[in-house]
């Protein structure tokens, strides 16, 4: 490579079949503030940003609920943290890029406590050259701070990164930073809701994505 150049990762739903377990969680949270939400709406929100997840979802909520809502779903979502598993190609796709010399990061939000549970569910930290959190914006996807935050860590401007996660917020937090975004479907969202919002490529998982590295963006940057 004739300059560095950075994979961005998505961890809820990229790198860990965790989105039903958020989603299963937010819907018993609602419960305990007496509002039920369909799950197949929740599903389709996770990945966005938790307050804009309960406006979107619970609108009418006061902040005092909304705020024991996102209590509730933290506790019962890191309660089931034994049923995380990884997802194909998890581990292997990040220790690969690493090899070839690329700059790996984890570009989530997820809060501490969270993080750190998916973090030990990788153990690939060998591989990873930086990691973002929720610690470090105000406000996550669609938001596209994280990104920033992630280019910024990874010292590479726009055009030497590729941002890979499986929701629709994902691609909408890379548009207007301009990083390509590679989608994938293991986060339960279609690939052609994916190429609407504008995913550059599109696979079935990291699995997938690792085996055709030459056919992805990814290869633009070796």
């Amino acid at each position: 490579m004739s300059e560095p150049a950075a994979v961005l990762f998505d961890v809820d739903g990229t790198l860990v079949d965790s989105n039903y377990l958020h989603a299963r969680a937010w819907h018993r949270a609602f419960a305990e503030v007496d509002v039920i939400v369909p799950t197949w709406r929740i599903h389709r929100a996770i990945g966005m940003d938790g307050d804009q997840l309960i406006q979107t979802l619970a609108g009418e909520l006061d902040d005092a609920a909304s705020a024991r809502a996102d209590d509730w779903h933290s506790r019962l979502y890191l309660d089931s943290a034994d049923e995380l598993t990884l997802l194909p190609g998890a581990r292997e796709i990040l220790a690969e890029l690493s090899s070839l010399g690329l700059r790996v990061l984890l570009a989530t939000s997820a809060p501490p406590d969270e993080l750190a549970v998916l973090r030990k569910l990788l153990d690939s930290d060998a591989a990873l050259y930086a990691v973002t959190g929720g610690e470090d914006v105000d406000t996550a996807k669609p938001d596209p701070a994280i990104v920033r935050v992630a280019l910024d860590r990874a010292g590479v401007p726009n055009d030497r990164a590729v941002f890979v996660g499986d929701t629709v917020w994902d691609v909408r937090a890379c548009l207007p930073v301009g990083v390509p975004a590679i989608g994938v479907l293991s986060g339960g969202i279609a690939r052609a809701e994916l190429e609407q919002e504008g995913a550059a490529h599109v696979c079935d998982d990291v699995a997938q994505l690792l085996r055709h590295l030459d056919d992805s963006p990814i290869a633009a940057l070796l």
